[in-house]
């Protein structure tokens, strides 16, 4: 059963010991580990317009065709419970005989993390010493004061919180090509609109915005509903996600890159992939060796080395750590076979209404112009990292009145490493104002999948919990 329950009541007297702002997975884990570690009887709140929780960007999809981007083990929502996700899966029934360590090795459907998560939020709820509230609606605005912070709602009531935790999540970025602002409603459709990508499919040509894991979301959705038409994929590098692959790690110390430059790294990362190759371990293998030093290698790498990264690495990173199923890439590569689905390296220019159809123009890598002529345009083009280009009222707010900054490189917004809390615009970071996820990308990099959000969800409550206690009577 679904997790929708709604408020019924107002907190008492608007006083609350924690608004967590979102409730996605980020805020869902918060609010676990909130009720987990509380010791007394704290008053909770999650803020979440939306109609169920955990069901953010990623897992709001119900259809089978979507699946976990990394093996089924790897997936609890607690640090120092790594079977978890396993245990629920098994308790669900949701393989019929399927051993445990064949369950592990999953691709599991995305419409079971969030059933995950809305049980073990209830079972968290039933035992806790403190009380959840969710509030189905969204916070536009956030004012600090001597005690905590004034929450401006959507329907212009306030509440006050002595805490807060950011918990947002991700939200697309628009669609990069002149002309798209003047398109009929029906004309573009977001990737993460699982339901109306599948209203697209038909016999006609559909152009995808956007090579990365929301390009393979619409392409398998287009797939299963029946889409026979042309699908090309447009985007300026080209590259498509590579698959997973089976097989051991490399027996190298990844501590020993922090020390290089980003150079270094490159050159010895790809010496580590040979020696894989050589010893029979797919080079898959050196990625998942360094998949835990993410945010050290990150952290230790210089500001101009950075800068390197984001400006010529990024894309080919991006193939290589975030990776896809096997059975969606050969699904994928199926489609490439047979021509229905066209990879087209190029920068768009503009897309206009002729008739009953679409015109999209670009310019190719090689310098020559194209056109295609299509049905409708499916914006895939992944996550806003650009904290200039966050769309989110609060988000906006928060920079304008000075209690958030841009994050390095101008990417999410600033927070304190180690510590989880935002900084305001002087870099000094606020005690009482936390935040997780996406949002950290510019601070940490690694900062959007489970492993990083279970780990900072499990901090905030700690920190929480403790300044909740300080402040008691």
């Amino acid at each position: 059963m679904a997790y929708n329950r709604r408020m019924t009541d107002s907190p008492r007297n608007g006083e609350l010991d924690l608004a967590i702002i979102g409730g996605g997975a980020a805020g869902v884990l918060v609010a676990i580990q909130m009720l987990r570690q509380a010791q007394a009887p704290l008053t909770l709140a999650i803020f979440e317009p939306a109609s169920q929780l955990a069901q953010g960007i990623a897992y709001a999809t119900p259809w089978p065709e979507h699946l976990l981007n990394v093996p089924a083990a790897k997936m609890s929502a607690f640090p120092d419970q790594p079977g978890d996700f396993l245990d629920y899966l098994q308790a669900a029934n949701a393989y019929p005989g399927e051993a445990r360590e064949v369950l592990g090795e999953r691709y599991v459907c995305r419409h079971y993390f969030a059933a995950y998560l809305q049980q073990r939020l209830r079972e968290a709820e039933a035992t806790s010493a403190a009380r959840l509230q969710v509030i189905a609606q969204p916070v536009l605005a956030l004012h600090a004061d001597d005690h905590g912070y004034q929450l401006q709602l959507g329907d212009g009531t306030t509440l006050h919180a002595a805490q807060a935790v950011i918990a947002t999540g991700n939200s697309m970025r628009p669609l990069p090509v002149d002309g798209a602002d003047a398109l009929l409603a029906d004309d573009v459709v977001e990737a993460w609109d699982y339901d109306g990508v599948r209203t697209l499919a038909g016999g006609h040509a559909l152009a995808i915005v956007g090579s990365g894991l929301s390009m393979a979301d619409t392409v398998l959705a287009l797939a299963a509903a029946g889409h026979s038409g042309p699908l090309h994929v447009i985007s300026r590098h080209g590259l498509l996600p590579l698959p997973h692959a089976h097989g051991g790690q490399p027996a190298f110390d990844p501590q020993e890159l922090l020390p290089m430059t980003l150079r270094q790294r490159l050159r010895a990362l790809r010496q580590h992939a040979r020696q894989a190759q050589v010893d029979g371990i797919p080079w898959q293998g050196v990625m998942d060796r360094i998949r835990p030093h993410g945010q050290a290698l990150w952290l230790s790498l210089g500001e101009a080395d950075q800068r390197r990264f984001l400006r010529h690495v990024v894309r080919y990173w991006d193939v290589h750590r975030h990776r896809i199923a096997e059975p969606v890439a050969q699904q994928l590569q199926a489609l490439q076979a047979s021509g229905q689905l066209r990879v087209h390296r190029a920068r768009l220019q503009r897309v206009w209404r002729d008739g009953d159809a679409l015109q999209l123009s670009g310019r190719e890598a090689g310098g020559g112009n194209v056109q295609w002529t299509i049905g409708a345009v499916v914006n895939a083009t992944g996550v806003e990292t650009r904290a200039s280009a966050l769309r989110n009222p609060l988000l906006q707010q928060l920079q304008v009145d000075g209690l958030a900054r841009p994050g390095p490189h101008g990417l999410g917004l600033d927070s304190s490493v180690p510590g989880d809390r935002l900084c305001a615009a002087g870099g000094q970071p606020q005690a009482r104002l936390g935040v997780l996820g996406s949002l950290r990308i510019g601070s940490l990099w690694e900062s959007l999948a489970v492993p990083e959000l279970r780990q900072q969800a499990q901090a905030l409550a700690v920190q929480v919990v403790a300044g909740a206690a300080t402040s008691m009577p």
